[in-house]
């Protein structure tokens, strides 16, 4: 990279602002570029077994009035009819939720919580936050898994810097409450993401370094780039995008991929809580 395109990079103009208010000028402005990558190099296991769900979960439309269906079955299927043409933004939340509690993210001592704003130290101001539509913590309060809505209702919006901005958060985040419990700050985390539009799920792996949360807190340019590493979630045979966790073998192949997150996410959150 030439050392003229490194000057340009580094005389962009970087300002104190939320997450929400992050677009692809901070991507570049603090060196951050977004790699997608086929399921077989994300995931260490791209295919895991869905044996231990409910037929019934992976194969029934949502609306399914079968009597014989458990409480936790029809519960799950309405988040998801909700999530298919929502009204509002919280019921895809809602519906994401759900899929992390059902496939047990939220095994003890971690929980799923909603709406979770997150201090962002910007530009040598204190007082900016980013905001995860839903969010994974272990007790005592360390951020493990960020997940937040495509801004489907704004066209062209790009919810991808958002995410970026969450994850560097939760490195600050994580690294204080480390110094309030006594522990050394790392120098280091990959923060897994999610982004779901509608009810189709990306995953994210952000590294977020000391160098890379320092530049944000100062409002300079490092010099080491940030590579994220991204997964769409694609059925072959379905041809519109905009198909979902409806169609049961999407639903299926969504599942699989959170599955294989999950045991890919907790290789992460071993490090995030190293000494806890």
């Amino acid at each position: 990279m030439s050392s003229g395109f490194n000057v340009a990079m580094a005389n962009l103009i970087r300002s104190a602002k939320s997450g929400s208010s992050w677009t692809e000028n901070e991507l570049m402005a603090y060196n951050i570029t977004i790699q997608s990558l086929p399921p077989d190099k994300f995931f260490p296991t791209p295919d895991p077994s869905l044996d231990h769900i409910d037929p019934a979960i992976l194969n029934s439309p949502p609306r399914n009035t079968n009597p014989a269906l458990s409480d936790a079955t029809v519960k799950y299927l309405d988040y998801l009819r909700l999530a298919v043409r929502p009204t509002q933004e919280s019921l895809i939340t809602n519906f994401a939720a759900a899929t992390l509690k059902l496939l047990r993210f939220n095994e003890r001592p971690a929980a799923v919580y909603h709406s979770y704003t997150i201090p962002l130290v910007i530009c040598g101001e204190a007082n900016h936050v980013t905001r995860a539509d839903a969010c994974l913590l272990h007790s005592p309060t360390f951020i493990l898994l960020i997940l937040i809505e495509g801004k489907t209702f704004i066209e062209g919006a790009n919810t991808e810097p958002e995410i970026v901005a969450g994850a560097i958060a939760a490195f600050q985040f994580n690294n204080r409450k480390r110094r309030d419990y006594g522990l050394d700050c790392l120098d280091a985390m990959t923060i897994p993401c999610i982004i779901m539009v509608g009810t189709r799920p990306t995953f994210y792996l952000i590294p977020v370094t000391a160098e890379l949360s320092n530049a944000v807190i100062t409002g300079q340019y490092p010099t080491t780039e940030t590579q994220v590493s991204r997964c769409v979630t694609v059925a072959t045979r379905i041809l519109y995008t905009s198909t979902g966790m409806e169609d049961a073998e999407y639903r299926q192949l969504a599942l699989k991929r959170f599955l294989a997150f999950k045991t890919l996410a907790r290789s992460h959150w071993a490090h995030i809580l190293k000494g806890v």
